[in-house]
């Protein structure tokens, strides 16, 4: 090796190692920010599960300082609603409160009973034979009694609930679902049992429906609604998603920044996307609150009709009147309730008899807008992170909603890569949009920034965002 080249490393090296040493002593807190991971902070009051009334069905509830769920078991095992700071999430059906019709009234009939909330449903669907689900119809998978039993409390609350087995599937469903005491975090474990005497092959979905209509206007849509996916570059869709039921052309949909972004209107329409994302984020632009589905993504996967993910709108169909005029029908919010499908889907999978396939899903509620540009695994991204050079340090900015109470900590490095020191940013909490626009001390050396989320108990929950240095006055 080149001496003069040895020496140039060495010395950068040297430089950087100092630097580093340097930040320990000019940069206030950051002793702190070391001692917060080795500190034991008060632990959280601990979860419950009890049983309640819901709507008069009778329920069971979940709970942590957080959030609430509310589960009705009789109702094919449907979570209800998710109620996180006092907004509620999901649509609950006006028309079938308090009702519980069994299948055997409805199955015969054909009839569907959409009592609202969010369950678990096979693909693909369809009546052309065994081999898609001819739903959504009554029947023991959807409306089915569901046995429900507390797994366990305390630190980490956790129900199970168990489904008939279905005859005309084969399939069997199983659903755990599980809080801490520490954060918003939802976890669901989806098992789907072939209770046949004979292979079949299904895919899962997680449907949930959230609520569509305006708090503040009575019968009036909420019109600052969106939802967000992000599009597979290599997609076998021509237009990176595929319109399957409504107006091709709907104005609902578009791309942006690599996002598939929906913006709610009130027509009917269905639209599938191949994303590979591994998550979904339904916002309310009003009252900035979202909702983040994370699920895995399966890269060799076979997802049926290649969609991952599927939106479904409800509203009123476009058609023709008598006279062969164009026309949308005139409906209202009772006949044709505002609300809205997020649809995850697993892999179609082969199963033996006796066999079962889990699927895995996260929620996390969060504070965000309907500026919504990315999703880390330690919360929603508006505004991306950026880092400006400033007098003895960096200006941060962005905004940010974070899954986990703690705070914002900034990871300095110099050119080379070499973390120069970690700077606590700011405290933070599941309840409120973060709006960061602070500055902190850093050394001159400082490059690129990264800044992380650190819970209430010291662990390192990931990147919010990573920005080069930018001088003052000057784009990225």
């Amino acid at each position: 090796m080149d001496q003069s080249k040895s020496k140039t490393r060495t010395a950068k090296r040297a430089y950087s190692m100092a630097a580093a040493l340097a930040v320990w002593v000019l940069i206030p807190g950051f002793h702190v920010s070391m001692s917060w991971a080795q500190s034991s902070k008060a632990l959280p009051p601990p979860c419950q599960v009890e049983a309640t009334k819901f709507d008069g069905w009778d329920a069971e509830q979940m709970s942590n300082q957080w959030v609430r769920l509310t589960l009705v078991p009789q109702l094919g095992g449907r979570l209800m609603q998710v109620t996180f700071a006092g907004h509620p999430y999901l649509f609950v059906n006006p028309e079938y409160e308090g009702k519980d019709i069994p299948p055997a009234q409805g199955e015969p009939l054909g009839r569907w009973f959409n009592y609202g909330g969010d369950k678990i449903w096979p693909m693909p669907e369809g009546r052309k034979d065994e081999q898609h689900w001819a739903g959504p119809l009554s029947g023991p998978l959807d409306d089915g009694v569901y046995k429900l039993r507390v797994v366990s409390q305390d630190s980490q609350c956790e129900v199970r609930l168990q489904g008939p087995p279905d005859p005309q599937t084969g399939l069997q469903y199983s659903r755990q679902i599980s809080i801490g005491r520490d954060s918003p975090q939802i976890r669901f474990h989806a098992v789907m049992k072939n209770v046949a005497g004979y292979p079949i092959q299904w895919s899962v979905q997680s449907v949930t429906q959230y609520d569509l209509s305006d708090a503040q206007h009575s019968g009036q849509y909420n019109r600052v609604f969106w939802a967000f996916t992000p599009v597979n570059p290599h997609s076998v869709y021509l237009n990176q998603f595929h319109v399957r039921d409504g107006l091709a052309g709907d104005p609902s949909f578009s791309i942006k920044n690599g996002l598939f972004t929906l913006h709610w209107l009130y027509l009917q329409s269905e639209v599938w996307i191949d994303s590979p994302g591994g998550w979904v984020a339904a916002v309310d632009g009003s009252t900035h609150y979202a909702m983040v589905e994370r699920f895995h993504y399966d890269a060799g996967g076979d997802y049926p009709g290649k969609a991952t993910v599927i939106f479904y709108k409800n509203g009123p169909v476009p058609g023709f009147d008598k006279e062969g005029m164009p026309t949308v029908p005139a409906t209202n919010s009772q006949d044709t309730p505002y609300y809205m499908e997020a649809e995850i889907n697993s892999p179609v999978v082969a199963l033996n008899p006796g066999a079962s396939y889990s699927f895995d899903t996260e929620w996390y509620p969060a504070r965000m807008g309907s500026d919504l540009s990315a999703v880390t695994y330690a919360g929603a991204v508006g505004e991306p992170l950026i880092a400006t050079a400033a007098p003895n340090g960096l200006r941060l900015s962005g905004s940010f909603g974070v899954f986990f109470a703690g705070r914002l900590v900034a990871r300095l490095f110099d050119e080379q890569g070499v973390e120069l020191g970690v700077v606590p940013v700011e405290v933070v909490s599941p309840l409120n949009l973060v709006r960061l626009n602070q500055q902190i001390a850093a050394p001159p050396a400082t490059v690129r920034v990264s800044l992380h989320l650190e819970d209430d108990q010291g662990r390192d929950r990931g990147p919010l965002g990573e920005a080069t240095v930018q001088q003052a006055g000057k784009g990225s």
